[in-house]
């Protein structure tokens, strides 16, 4: 999706960096997808009964009615309603409760489980996939969804070269109908993580209405998934409906509403007004602090995978010395990062991996502690550094791609850095066009980035970032051949716990030659009504809507 970086399609293997969605602006999800060799094996049995729906009754038996309608407010907004082109993260969570792909994260984790496919099979060690279709999955018009329904829907995203199309074309060498529900797909080389990649809406079967030459922004036909549009005003609204061929289980509210809003003080006004039920990214970080404290409130925090974090450059002196990175490292106080600046709504994070996915381990406070002054001055120290021959760095950031916030960020870091007596640093700036040619072509010694993951793998937190063949775009000069070889052992493997091992390793070297030292994880919060229930977000940072239910007296 729309990710925060920049990325230039530099692919390694099979991971290109969701550098694109960087580029655009940066807004979309991920956690990270078990790969299994197989899934479930035989037909799909029936869903259990899931907690919501277990609450629900409980609510209803207590005499509270539920509500015909929800509310959702937002300060986002939609692209393209058609997944050959949709890549931010608003879209996409939309794209999410209107369609469904062969596989989907189970609501508020991120666990892949069956969706339109019941069950699969890997085959030449990863390098072929067969899905399975379940029978009783249909559009919104009653269309039964059939294999070639799959395989239309994803050759139309690899001919109409839209912005998500790599997330297709990068992986998958050739995706056929075996049968009416039988799916083949044959990928350009082994993926370990190919469900995380085949749960994002790219993969999405569309109605049969969504032309094969022709990309839609604008259309309501949808998928197969538990809602139906049934009326879209751009920047204004859409109406949701569920949909009544929708093979699982029904939505706890028929309808929902999505109401886009120009800012925060008129989303929190609506919300304060009774107009909205929900009230879903983004509020300013003083407004769920003021409003956690409101009884006619929840604040809902939701650990998410958008990560911050400083490049290093590792060709340009003086930070090609890694103890020079290493003290750095050391010398960043990451909570007060996050309570001075950004008052709380992000935390620390010692790992490119985001504290919440599978594999993650915090590997530079293992190994630094945070805002270790001291350790900082003895690494100086060895690398000839002291009070009276100064470490000099510049630190760049970009003043406005990020929001107001990153002056303050910066500004901070430099502090940090200073508090050692051993280190001077000047800070400069530039807009972000400019921002990401110079990062491109190596010219900042430090610079402040941000990353949302386009699939939740720790794939897409590492080698993008780590491997020489894929971590152009960053300018970091970056290139360790451990480090490339574990990545491309990961990346076939299909069990998660070997690849976890190799990941941990990665991580482990990334602390010790600290070409990037992250910094801050965001976090998400969703403020609710007192009476809304079942909101559940997980890694992915979507919102599911048909978990979610309100309560009427």
């Amino acid at each position: 999706m729309q990710k925060n970086l920049l990325i230039a399609g530099i692919v390694l293997l099979l991971v290109v960096v969701g550098a694109a969605l960087l580029l655009r602006g940066g807004e979309k999800p991920a956690p990270a997808a078990p790969a299994e060799t197989t899934t479930p094996t035989g037909t799909a049995t029936a869903p259990a009964e899931t907690t919501e729906a277990k609450q629900a009754e409980t609510a209803t038996a207590t005499g509270a009615k539920l509500a015909e309608k929800i509310v959702i407010g937002t300060t986002d907004k939609v692209t393209d309603l058609d997944p050959a082109n949709a890549y931010d993260f608003f879209t996409w969570e939309v794209l999410n409760n209107i369609m469904e792909g062969l596989v989907k994260y189970e609501p508020g984790t991120d666990k892949i489980v069956p969706a339109l496919a019941e069950s699969w099979e890997v085959q030449e060690d990863g390098k072929v996939w067969i899905f399975h279709l379940r029978k009783d999955a249909k559009f919104c018009d009653g269309t039964p969804v059939k294999a070639q329904n799959v395989v239309r829907s994803i050759e139309r995203v690899m001919k109409l070269e839209g912005d998500p199309s790599w997330l297709v074309t990068e992986f998958v060498e050739k995706v056929e109908a075996l049968d009416d529900y039988t799916v083949k797909f044959t990928l350009k080389k082994p993926v370990g993580f190919f469900l995380a990649v085949l749960a994002t809406p790219p993969y999405f079967p569309v109605s049969p209405k969504y032309p094969d030459d022709q990309i839609v922004s604008d259309a309501t036909w949808g998928g197969a998934g538990p809602y139906c549009i049934k009326e879209f005003k751009r920047d204004e609204y859409i109406i949701l409906e569920a949909n009544p061929y929708y093979y699982g289980e029904k939505p706890k509210t028929p309808t929902v509403v999505i109401r886009f809003y120009k800012d925060a003080t008129t989303l929190r006004l609506a919300l304060e007004n009774g107009e909205v039920d929900i009230a879903w990214r983004t509020l300013r970080p003083n407004d769920y602090r003021e409003l956690e404290k409101d009884s006619r409130f929840k604040v809902i925090e939701v650990p998410g995978s958008f990560i911050r974090y400083i490049v290093v450059n590792t060709k340009m002196a003086p930070t090609s010395e890694k103890l020079v990175r290493q003290a750095i490292a050391a010398a960043i106080d990451r909570k007060e990062l996050a309570d001075i600046v950004f008052m709380g709504t992000m935390e620390p994070l010692y790992s490119m991996v985001p504290k919440g996915l599978w594999s993650h381990i915090d590997a530079f406070k293992e190994k630094y502690g945070d805002a270790n002054i001291e350790l900082a001055k003895k690494l100086l120290k060895q690398a000839g550094y002291d009070e009276n021959n100064k470490l000099k760095l510049e630190l760049w950031y970009t003043p406005t791609h990020y929001g107001d916030t990153e002056a303050d960020l910066a500004q901070l870091i430099k502090e940090q850095l200073e508090r050692t007596g051993v280190i001077e640093v000047e800070l400069k700036s530039s807009e972000w066009a400019t921002y990401v040619k110079q990062l491109r072509s190596g010219q900042m010694m430090l610079s402040l980035l941000g990353w949302y993951p386009d699939y939740i793998d720790p794939d897409n937190f590492l080698t993008p970032f780590l491997h020489s063949g894929a971590n152009k775009w960053t300018g970091t000069g970056y290139a360790n051949p451990e480090v490339d070889k574990l990545l491309d052992e990961a990346a076939v493997l299909t069990d998660q716990q070997e690849r976890a091992k190799l990941y941990e390793k990665v991580q482990q070297i990334l602390a010790e030659d600290a070409p990037f030292i992250p910094i801050l994880q965001g976090k998400l919060y969703v403020v609710t009504q007192k009476n809304v229930e079942g909101v559940k977000v997980g890694p992915s940072m979507l919102l599911q809507y048909y978990t979610i239910y309100k309560t009427t007296s």
